[in-house]
């Protein structure tokens, strides 16, 4: 038997189980690893309550990301064997192969031996800030060194795996928080500016900043009517990327910005990098090297027990985080 998280209905972090679960045994493309340790994301958070891309058939578990030690390999899978330490790219599905548990099948093809210098909570929180980010950044926006790049919710861990690698490239990310509290953790996190957004008008800030261009590459998760604000800090033929919709307001569509200067506005996931074979093998380098040679290093909000899955999920909604919330599961056999 193993402990597994799953949820009934959907609601608040409350609906969240511990049940005890025979273990599953891997297909012929899956291995099952020992979790040691869970990165949360907002579409966790989304999923549970409803309102996220993939909707849940009951009773649900989920979770995209972990960290473990291999102990099961299905007859076809090639690349990996029993004993290897290995985190997880977030798969397809958040249900399928929902990582918060005790031990967790999942597909091989998304596995990868992460560097030795990471921790297992380090580890587990890697993949999707840092492919989410290197694929919208580089292969969508080709941002450049000097290229300016604005980043909205910069104290989340995809913001702040954004800002290392606008640096890692040379080009100048702003950070946007909104509240004078996050300011010196982010300029020290590697933003060259911070506009604080409940003081500050972003579009005069932005304006200022860049001696009245506007950015190249506005990198956003929020969605919302801020959208017209963003298009109105972008320079001509820059680019707006969305990739979350964290906002619970309508969206709108800011077209004569947008037909004035030429701009693009772009949905992006991460399961297009992951879907493309060449795209995500050049991912995973990336983001190995740069963790190997220190440009890109995660950075732990905070870690809670398996145990305290409830308040983790409080805690990830508050807002309050810098960096990433991880589930600890280290001291389990």
């Amino acid at each position: 038997m193993t402990r597994v998280i799953r949820f009934y209905e959907y609601g608040d972090p409350a609906v969240l189980r511990i049940e005890d679960l025979p273990a599953a045994q891997p297909g012929p493309d899956e291995v099952r690893i020992r979790v040691r340790a869970i990165g949360l994301n907002r579409a966790e958070s989304m999923f549970r309550r409803g309102q996220y891309l993939e909707q849940a058939i009951f009773p649900s578990r989920l979770g995209y990301e972990a960290a473990g030690v291999i102990e099961v390999v299905g007859e076809a899978v090639r690349d990996f064997q029993v004993g290897d330490q290995v985190s997880l790219v977030p798969p397809s599905s958040i249900a399928q192969w929902g990582t918060y548990a005790e031990q967790a099948v999942v597909p091989a093809a998304m596995l990868v031996r992460h560097p030795d210098s990471l921790s297992m909570e380090q580890a587990a929180g890697v993949w999707m800030q840092y492919l989410t980010a290197w694929g919208a950044l580089l292969p969508v926006a080709r941002l450049a060194a000097g290229d300016f790049l604005l980043v909205t919710a910069a104290s989340s861990s995809v913001g702040l795996a954004a800002i290392q690698i606008a640096n890692r490239v040379g080009a100048i990310p702003i950070a946007v928080t909104s509240g004078e509290q996050k300011v010196r953790k982010l300029l020290a996190a590697g933003a060259a500016h911070v506009i604080v957004s409940d003081e500050e008008e972003l579009v005069t800030r932005v304006a200022q900043i860049t001696s009245g261009n506007g950015v190249k590459v506005v990198f956003d998760p929020v969605g919302g009517p801020a959208i017209e604000q963003l298009a109105e800090a972008t320079r001509r033929g820059g680019i707006i990327i969305e990739y979350g919709a964290l906002s619970s307001e309508p969206s709108p569509f800011p077209l004569f910005t947008v037909l004035g200067k030429s701009l693009t506005l772009r949905g992006y996931l991460l399961h297009e990098i992951v879907n493309d074979p060449a795209l995500f093998a050049e991912g995973k380098a990336y983001v190995s090297s740069g963790l190997e040679d220190g440009s890109l290093s995660p950075i732990i909000a905070r870690t809670f027990a398996f145990e305290d899955i409830v308040q983790a999920h409080q805690y990830l909604e508050a807002g309050e985080q810098f960096g990433k919330v991880i589930v600890s599961l280290e001291d389990r056999p």
